[in-house]
């Protein structure tokens, strides 16, 4: 049984009779039900679960419910036997994006205070930003993501005490020593290969079988891209053209999206798209780091809007697609492969589990830098470059970033496969596994 931050999250949340209602947000196949149905059994004595997709396609029960009365008509008519009160009931709304109503119906529902409810949602960026009465005072949303590595860690029996000793390591910027460094590659390499599905990692740490995880993997990936294809008959062909085009994208040298690409048309703009990119970003299916071109704190504010690039939400499934069986270049480190794309791709996924937003330096004369992060404590930009080979002391553009006063950047840090931490100009470079604690 996998262990997730988030379920502890979600305890805290409902001890004590939340006066609000939670929301899971997520893409499909993220463990958002399987949590929230182990918390709930375990903390309440009732529990209720109403797959709101499941009655979609069947009953319909809940289809035309515009009504609190409505609404506790056709739940005791599901679980009327199972129903207390808001101290020993929890209800469980899976899948509410699939009745946008619903989550107007929140307000009122959380109002009368009979139950304590708990809701997940894939998708539910898109139907929050379509919804015209969204209860933001009723509601909390908390986003839900594949495993990170410290989860996957877990999951392949690492003790919380060696993780801990790791992360002390970290702190006080110091190298681990060789054995415990070779452990934490060999189980990094590992995870670039099973990535962070719930499903996947089970699978993996169950029978080692590559050729089973890797199967997982195309399936949710083909799951994914026929989900994309649902939300708009317009827009459908060119979001799955854009979904399918990220692992291609991302092994070019400049990683990002080039819009004329997408459909071949030489007169397309970045606005032309900027629905179905926002469709997969709010869908959780694809992560994006947009560009800055004037990097000052907070990034935000001088953001690009017609530059980015995308990767996808799981590390594994881009493996999987570049590589299929093949796991060699990975474990290997293989000189003939270029891994740069693979470890971009892991650190995003990991600053987003993170809740980083994240963006990167773009600028023609002097380079591109990987990522560029809000450091809060500094109050001031983090630049974030990543090295796949054994050239990590070359990085012209984040030496040319760093010598621009203008920016006022404090540190840099350069992620590699080696184990040395060390600092020098201003630059810390350390193993990459260490990206789980920033």
């Amino acid at each position: 049984m996998l262990e997730r931050k988030i379920e502890g999250f979600i305890k805290d949340f409902l001890a004590p009779r939340p006066q609000k209602i939670l929301i899971i947000d997520g893409a499909r196949q993220t463990g958002k039900t399987f949590v929230i149905r182990k918390v709930g059994r375990e903390l309440f004595k009732n529990y209720v679960e109403i797959n709101m997709f499941d009655d979609s396609m069947n009953q319909r029960n809940f289809e035309d419910v515009r009504s609190v009365s409505d609404f506790y008509l056709q739940l005791s008519a599901s679980a009327g036997k199972k129903l207390g009160n808001k101290n020993d009931t929890l209800v469980f709304l899976d899948e509410i994006q699939v009745y946008p109503h619903l989550l107007t119906l929140m307000k009122f529902i959380n109002q009368d205070n009979r139950y304590t409810y708990i809701a997940s949602g894939s998708q539910l960026g898109i139907t929050l930003f379509n919804t015209l009465s969204i209860p933001m005072g009723s509601i909390v949303v908390e986003h839900m993501y594949p495993l990170d590595f410290e989860e996957f860690l877990w999951a392949n029996g690492v003790g919380h005490d060696f993780i801990e000793h790791c992360r002390e390591m970290f702190l006080a910027r110091k190298s681990l020593k060789e054995s415990f460094h070779n452990r934490m590659m060999e189980l990094f390499r590992k995870y670039l290969i099973v990535g962070g599905l719930p499903e996947v990692v089970q699978s993996f740490v169950n029978e080692e079988n590559i050729a089973k995880a890797r199967k997982l993997q195309s399936q949710i990936h083909d799951y994914y891209a026929v989900d994309a294809s649902k939300y708009d008959q317009q827009k459908r062909l060119k979001i799955r053209r854009i979904y399918d085009m990220i692992p291609s994208v991302l092994e070019n040298k400049k990683k990002r999206m080039v819009v004329r690409d997408i459909e071949g048309m030489e007169s397309k703009r970045y606005k032309d798209y900027e629905d179905e990119f926002d469709y997969l970003v709010a869908s959780g299916i694809a992560i994006d780091v947009k560009a800055i071109p004037t990097p000052v704190f907070p990034l935000v504010e001088t953001m690009s809007k017609n530059l980015l690039k995308l990767y996808l939400n799981d590390v594994g499934m881009l493996t999987g697609i570049l590589y299929k069986n093949n796991i060699n270049p990975i474990l290997n480190d293989e000189l003939s492969v270029n891994l740069g794309t693979v470890y971009e791709s892991v650190v995003a996924q990991e600053l987003k589990a993170h809740g980083f937003k994240m963006f990167y330096y773009d600028n023609k004369q002097k380079g591109e830098v990987d990522f560029l992060i809000d450091d809060y404590d500094a109050l001031s930009v983090l630049p974030v470059e990543i090295k796949s080979g054994k050239d990590y002391y070359v990085h012209s553009a984040l030496t040319n970033f760093l010598s621009n006063k203008d920016y006022s950047v404090k540190n840099a840090l350069v992620l590699y496969n080696g184990g040395i931490v060390e600092q020098k100009d201003g630059i810390t470079y350390m193993p990459i596994y260490n990206v789980m604690f920033l």
